[in-house]
């Protein structure tokens, strides 16, 4: 803040002396307010919206904002475009707390403002980015267009210019606000005004059965014929390397004990046991008619009495590919802890394949599926001391706020 603070001080008790302070809080306000430096950072989907902002059909630089800092310690503006995870709060702090002072923030859209669609039924998002920083301006949208960016800067300008010298800037408080049903109260609201419509429409409709316009003429429904069109008959899709039939040969020769999942599928689906998965995936890979040496996926499935873990294997010699499939039963555990436990266990592919180092990963975090013998099975998205597994049927999390029916 400089010397600013210490001008009415000196400058008041002068004859003349405050309205050189106005003057020169004009004049500061004038250029702070024309000069607004954004931190270049998008939490998410409006960013897209704040960046085209700055392209020629918009030009942001008519504001003075064209300067999008790569550094925090060079901004003086955090436009928070987006979506806010829990995550991400820790990291949009620091940045906060790193823009040196007088700064300013806004809040694009309706995710940052209130957490937009994900704020129901979801553990993982921030309802607001005002519960993190302190907000100056709201832009509601989904997104916002670049034009209502625009009139977010143009408020932010009116605020600037209010300030004072003496009354200097202080950063603004976080939202200690608690959590209003907004969605119900909004129903309500809209029921009510449906009420209101529905009983003007009523009279009005009285009124023109009573007092029909003289050139009214009746309006009769036609019912337009359904065209009927001729069946085509379905084309099968080549598909590329060996058959489903031919690579399901090839697998039955190293384990007899699978079988086909899905008849109908243009990839093969075989189911394996757990014992026999990582020797069958093995032999998959090396056999130099099959050569199935590039992993897509690992994914898994919950059910009510077992999981399915789905690794996605394909061949870039050959092109075809092969999904490997495995029911794993769930322990039997108190219901009390069974939210927050380990159910199944599996052997880790990352031997054979370093892909799925992240993809097992990722089970683990979602699902609880432990995969033994992988080099660092540490949760990939949420902080090791989350509890519960989101992916799960019986997943629950007190942050979550049921959406009304």
């Amino acid at each position: 803040m400089g010397i600013m603070p210490f001008i009415p001080k000196i400058l008041d008790p002068v004859p003349g002396g405050k309205t050189i302070v106005n003057m020169v809080d004009y004049v500061v306000n004038w250029a702070r307010a024309n000069s607004l430096w954004p931190l270049t950072y998008g939490t998410s989907c409006c960013a897209i919206e704040m960046m085209s902002s700055s392209m020629a059909r918009y030009d942001i630089a008519r504001f003075g904002s064209e300067v999008f800092r790569d550094s925090p310690r060079q901004a003086d503006l955090f436009i928070i475009a987006g979506t806010i995870t829990e995550r991400m709060a820790p990291a949009v702090q620091m940045l906060w707390e790193q823009i040196p002072g007088p700064k300013y923030s806004i809040a694009m859209g309706a995710c940052t403002i209130s957490g937009g669609p994900f704020r129901y039924d979801n553990y993982a998002v921030v309802r607001g980015a005002e519960q993190v920083i302190p907000v100056d301006v709201f832009i509601p949208g989904c997104p916002p267009r670049p034009e209502a960016l625009f009139h977010g800067l143009l408020k932010l300008r009116e605020k600037i210019m209010k300030e004072s010298s003496r009354n200097v800037w202080k950063e603004g408080a976080l939202s200690e606000s608690e959590e209003r049903n907004r969605y119900k109260e909004a129903a309500l609201a809209w029921a009510e005004l449906e009420k209101i419509k529905d009983e003007e429409m009523a009279l009005a409709r009285e009124q023109f059965k009573t007092n029909p316009p003289e050139n009214y003429v009746p309006y009769k429904a036609v019912r337009v014929q359904k065209e009927t069109f001729p069946e085509i008959e379905r084309v099968n899709i080549q598909t590329q390397g060996k058959s489903v039939e031919e690579l399901f040969k090839i697998a039955e020769t190293y384990e007899s004990d699978i079988k086909i999942f899905d008849e109908s599928s243009d990839i093969l689906d075989i189911v394996v046991s757990k014992e026999k998965y990582f020797h069958l995936a093995n032999s998959l890979k090396n056999d130099e008619n099959i050569k199935l040496d590039y992993l897509i996926d690992i994914t898994a499935v919950d059910w009510n009495d077992h999981f399915d873990v789905i690794a996605q294997l394909m061949s870039t010699k050959f092109g075809h590919k092969v999904f490997l499939r495995v029911a794993l039963s769930k322990k039997e555990i108190s219901d009390e802890t069974k939210a927050t436990s380990i159910l199944a266990s599996l052997e880790s592919l990352t031997p054979l394949y370093p892909a799925a180092d992240f993809k097992e990963r990722e089970v683990y975090d979602m699902f609880g599926i432990y995969f033994e013998n992988h080099p660092d099975m540490r949760r990939l998205f949420l902080d090791e001391n989350f509890k519960g597994y989101p992916l799960r049927k019986d997943f629950t999390h007190p942050h979550i706020i049921p959406k009304p029916v």
